[in-house]
């Protein structure tokens, strides 16, 4: 299986380019319909929530199938979700805020959603920065405690997206149940069972 790596990384990165190609192409035909600012947020911001979720899906993967694949694909996803969700802070800041930091701050004391995208950014960043074999030799054990941050960035990601929706809310439902089930997945419950079955055993 080791052989198949390589080809998994490669479909990763196409994976990640695909929508940006796609968005392009829409931007060269001018196919952005009559709020293209809106669009292009939407678009890099469902792209960065769907990235972030398949992040955090290798690891009750990699238990189900039994192999190190999902695991060793986990870096690249998540760092695939901060880019997409850097281009989508990106354009807000610019078209939004016209690269205002008080527009910034004001957004940041008056808008939920606002607020929740940039705590989700913000906690992501030390994530992107600390995510190579370098960093992890040098931070050890602390290393994996940082890293649990994506947790409360997904939780931030789902209600940015939630509270920023005005009409149908079917899709933020959609992504807050995926991101229950995920984490409800990492819970171990094996073990509990186990200590549940000993105590009934001891009394």
């Amino acid at each position: 299986m080791r052989g198949w790596l390589p080809w998994l990384k490669a479909a990763v990165w196409l994976g990640g380019l695909a929508p940006l190609a796609w968005l392009g192409w829409r931007v060269a035909d001018a196919d952005l319909g009559p709020n293209p600012v809106q669009t292009l947020e939407y678009f890099t911001g469902r792209w960065a929530l769907r990235l972030l979720l398949v992040t955090l899906a290798m690891t009750p993967l990699r238990l189900a199938v039994g192999r190190p694949q999902p695991i060793q694909l986990r870096r690249l996803l998540g760092l695939w979700a901060y880019a997409y969700m850097c281009v989508h802070f990106s354009i807000y800041l610019t078209f939004d805020l016209e690269f205002s930091p008080a527009k910034l701050a004001d957004d940041l004391v008056k808008r939920a959603f606002i607020t929740a995208g940039f705590t989700c950014w913000l906690l992501l960043l030390p994530l992107a920065i600390t995510s190579t074999q370098g960093w992890q030799r040098r931070l050890k054990r602390r290393w994996r405690v940082l890293h649990r941050l994506i947790y409360f960035a997904a939780g931030a990601a789902v209600l940015h997206y939630g509270w920023g929706v005005k009409k149908d809310r079917s899709w933020p439902l959609l992504y807050a149940t995926v991101l229950a089930a995920l984490l409800l997945l990492r819970l171990p419950w094996k073990r509990w069972s186990r200590a549940i079955l000993r105590a009934q055993t001891i009394t």
